[in-house]
């Protein structure tokens, strides 16, 4: 396990980073398209994941020339969405992570650019929920700019009264990761299928499973105790 200095906050994306929501968001996306005989295809995948979501919109509106506006495509894939997000799953051993970070001192936040409520609907039978100090949406009042902007990380770092420069975030996409360096903290890069591997490269590491980190966890509290 590389060696990584004690943060002063650790800050998780959500979707494709602590749950595996990534398939969830294209089949809805797909089923939109589907009357109009167009596809959500990977290279589109790729371009939406992690940024603000009414630009991803726009991106699929504008890939499948769909007569729609942007609010229209997406009240009617969060209408697929919510049949999908209550059972959710975990990305592997995000949950045991969760707990085991619950049972230190560790400051956690959460930036998602999923709206609130969506946000609690996948949430909604995760006990590790209570671990989060802060959570940060997507519709939060004070963000004016979305992934891959820095300023959901900024503005959570700021709720947790952290330095943003002694964060560590949690992100599995290019749009997620830019926005983290950009807001100056070092980033824990999760494995996705839907990312090329050079697209992580800004990323200090690289996981593939949250038990990796478990020994780090607990080097990061033994430095504190």
């Amino acid at each position: 396990m590389i060696e990584i200095p004690r943060p002063a906050a650790l800050i998780f994306d959500l979707d494709g980073t602590l749950l595996d929501t990534e398939p969830l968001y294209t089949m809805a996306a797909q089923k939109v398209m589907d009357p109009y005989g167009a596809t959500y295809t990977m290279a589109l995948k790729r371009q939406c994941m992690g940024g603000d979501s009414r630009r991803s919109a726009q991106l699929a509106i504008d890939h499948g020339q769909l007569p729609m506006s942007v609010d229209e495509y997406l009240q009617e894939r969060e209408g697929f969405l919510n049949a999908l997000f209550a059972e959710a799953q975990e990305m592997p051993h995000a949950g045991e992570f969760m707990t085991a970070l619950g049972a230190t001192d560790l400051p956690v936040g959460l930036a998602t650019s999923s709206h609130q409520h969506l946000c609690e609907l996948k949430l909604s039978n995760k006990p590790w929920r209570k671990h989060f100090h802060q959570v940060i949406c997507g519709n939060h009042p004070l963000l004016r700019n979305g992934k891959p902007a820095p300023d959901i990380f900024l503005l959570c770092a700021q709720t947790l009264g952290v330095d943003p420069q002694h964060c560590i975030a949690f992100e599995d996409s290019p749009n997620g990761i830019a926005a983290a360096v950009a807001a100056g903290m070092s980033v824990i890069a999760v494995n996705s299928p839907y990312v090329e591997r050079e697209q992580l490269d800004d990323a200090i590491l690289v996981i593939d499973s949250y038990q990796e980190l478990l020994p780090l966890l607990q080097a990061w509290q033994a430095e504190g105790s």
